[in-house]
């Protein structure tokens, strides 16, 4: 069986630990958010690609949710000691390691799938990543200062990391997505595959840009009866993160109907929580076959059961 799998974020990372358990070695393919990428430092950070990389080498810092496991922050906390204009980003000790060899092989013409080849090869993941492109683009926060009013527009990164996302969303773009063209590969894999399945990922800034990149909704809506999701939204709230703050921006309802909804076109399937169980009927006079669940991923098993109840909406 060949299972893409669209994905960005901590609960892409939990979810694929348990699907690479169903879908072993490179029968899975998952393609990445790259619209997170910034520099800092001079350094060409690959947050969404890092950490599903992390995850699925079985070095992420599962506590924390983000980074490697057992990392130490010296050279960040050294660096704001100098006032480092970038030092409100963390990065670890060991983390800089990917970050050097990424920019190094960039600036030496690797594209970015090539980069991220290497890395996850480092780590002995078995499962194809795949950059969704290798065209520059980046995701973009139209908003207003929460203590000034004054108009911002911010990197995504800006926003959640170094201003705590505290400043009030009016809209999300995807700066660069019109002219970006799908990494090799990315096309082909959703065309072949037998299931194309939705992380539980921020809806607006992991998987919103996958699906803004020329090309790669419509191949996912060819796809539609072998597509199935699993929301990130349970009782009305995000699992983690800030999706709850940038949904309304876009006019998704935060809920997993709501999402559902947005992604209609797109899934046949949708794996929501026990506790929007009571949405189930509003779900599938949307078209969508549904499937009511623990979906909290306490640890790999809960993520496979997640993983297999998501597949077995799949028609055979």
């Amino acid at each position: 069986m060949k299972v893409v799998a669209l994905a960005g974020g901590v609960g892409a990372g939990k979810f694929l630990r348990g699907l690479s358990r169903v879908v072993p070695g490179d029968d899975l393919t998952v393609i990445v958010n790259v619209a997170d990428d910034v520099v800092v430092h001079g350094l060409h950070v690959s947050p969404d690609p890092d950490s599903v990389t992390y995850w699925l080498g079985g070095v992420f810092d599962r506590d924390r949710g983000w980074g490697r496991a057992g990392e130490t922050f010296r050279a960040t906390e050294e660096l704001r000691a100098f006032g480092a204009q970038d030092a409100w980003f963390n990065l670890g000790d060991l983390d800089l390691a990917t970050h050097i060899l990424r920019t190094e092989m960039l600036a030496r013409g690797a594209t970015p799938s090539q980069a991220i080849e290497r890395i996850a090869a480092r780590f002995g993941v078995r499962a194809r990543l795949l950059p969704v492109t290798d065209d520059p683009m980046e995701t973009r926060i139209d908003a207003v200062d929460a203590v000034t009013g004054a108009e911002l527009d911010l990197h995504f990164q800006e926003y959640w990391v170094e201003r705590r996302g505290v400043d009030t969303v009016k809209n999300v773009r995807y700066e660069g997505a019109e002219a970006a063209r799908p990494a090799p590969g990315v096309l082909q894999a959703i065309g072949e595959a037998d299931a194309v399945l939705v992380c539980p990922s921020n809806p607006v800034v992991s998987i919103g840009p996958i699906l803004a990149v020329a090309g790669v909704r419509e191949a996912v809506v060819a796809r539609r009866a072998k597509g199935a999701g699993v929301s990130p939204i349970v009782a009305g709230a995000p699992v983690a993160g800030m999706a709850d703050r940038l949904m309304p921006a876009v006019g998704l309802e935060v809920t997993a109907a709501g999402l559902a909804a947005a992604y209609a076109d797109l899934l046949g399937g949708w794996v929501i929580d026990r506790r929007d169980a009571s949405l189930a009927a509003r779900i599938e006079a949307l078209g969508l076959r549904v499937a009511v669940t623990d979906t909290i991923m306490v640890d790999d098993g809960a993520a496979e059961r997640i993983a297999r109840t998501a597949l077995g909406l799949i028609p055979g």
